[in-house]
């Protein structure tokens, strides 16, 4: 069921709800958090179809803001809140509001999204575009445990990690880091199989890769190992290879979906390891809403100290190195907008 407001109000969007639950009868409020969704007309589309599907594991009511900037300074003027309430199939699991903001409302979405935040429930603010600077000084960062940036539609991603470095509060999390976590978990069991000592580690994968770099600070903040950076045509990861004095432990994907297992006197094995969709990243990120202290330390070790063990990029890997740049940054310019 869809219920569309034109220059409404907060209060109308709340009356709006309780009268769509009426309507299909399902008047109780089964909804365990909030998720604020900050995104343009652009994305808006991808970035509720992904909520949607997280939403059948967190059943949620999701406020959708899309910040409508005009050109025209007489418009600009204008202050106009329009909403569209869905609820039933229409919202998947839980309720969906999408707050389209014009003029001045935009520098006050904060006063717009509080009076429907569910009571005595939790808040997650994602942004699926143009995050701002500080997450947590933006008014809509106040009034959420969690922030969900996206490091990876970003301009630079690098430098945007180092700005996400220099403003972390407990709290903050990124869905760069959310797409290694399959990562972690198999490369953390690798080890677990053997007594060795690691000496030193190489992560190859695409240029301007927030999740490569993620990847390769975390393995040398946990090992204290120097960690070389390689490029690789892709897509996303493709390697990390552990040297260690029993012999070479090295976990191999090409194709973004089957990866293999190589470990010193055993066996390859091939192993699932699938790059995953928006949807299953921020499933994962509503499951804990305490801070998360990994990706705190990790973000804290420096990706300077890691690009600066970055000295083996061979002469053959500079064609895989300018393939990946201009697709990736064309991929990032589009995601940005």
């Amino acid at each position: 069921m869809k219920i569309d407001l034109t220059d409404t109000t907060s209060s109308k969007i709340n009356k709006a709800l309780v009268e769509g639950r009426r309507a299909i009868g399902t008047p109780a409020v089964g909804m365990v958090l909030t998720l604020v969704l900050v995104t343009d007309e652009e994305n808006a589309y991808d970035a509720l179809k992904a909520a949607n599907e997280a939403s059948r594991e967190h059943p949620s009511r999701k406020l959708v803001v899309v910040k409508r900037f005009s050109r025209s300074a007489r418009d600009r003027s204008k202050a106009r809140l329009d909403a569209e309430v869905r609820v039933g199939v229409e919202a998947g699991t839980g309720e969906t509001v999408v707050l389209r903001l014009y003029g001045e409302v935009i520098e006050h979405a904060q006063s717009v999204v509080l009076p429907l935040l569910l009571p005595d429930a939790p808040v997650v603010v994602w942004w699926a575009a143009n995050a701002p600077d500080n997450p947590t000084k933006d008014p809509l960062g106040t009034l959420a445990q969690r922030r969900v940036t996206d490091t990876y539609a970003a301009e630079n991603p690098i430098e945007e990690l180092k700005a996400r470095a220099a403003v972390y509060t407990p709290g903050d999390t990124d869905l760069a880091w959310s797409r290694i976590t399959p990562w972690r978990s198999m490369l953390a069991a690798a080890l677990d199989q053997v007594d060795c000592k690691v000496t030193a580690v190489r992560v190859e994968g695409e240029e301007l890769n927030a999740s490569c770099e993620l990847l390769g600070m975390w393995l040398a903040e946990r090992l204290h190992v120097p960690v070389t950076r390689a490029v690789s045509s892709g897509p996303g990861l493709t390697s990390v290879r552990m040297e260690t004095d029993c012999g070479p432990i090295e976990l191999r994907r090409s194709d973004g979906s089957l990866a293999t297992l190589s470990i010193e006197g055993q066996p390859d094995r091939a192993v699932a390891l699938n790059r995953r969709e928006t949807s299953e990243l921020i499933a994962e990120e509503l499951r804990r809403l305490d801070p998360d202290d990994t990706y705190a330390s990790t973000l804290r070790f420096g990706v300077d100290r890691l690009a600066a063990a970055d000295s083996e990029k061979s002469d053959t890997a500079q064609p895989a190195k300018k393939a990946a740049s201009t697709r990736t940054a064309a991929a990032k310019k589009a995601a940005s907008k």
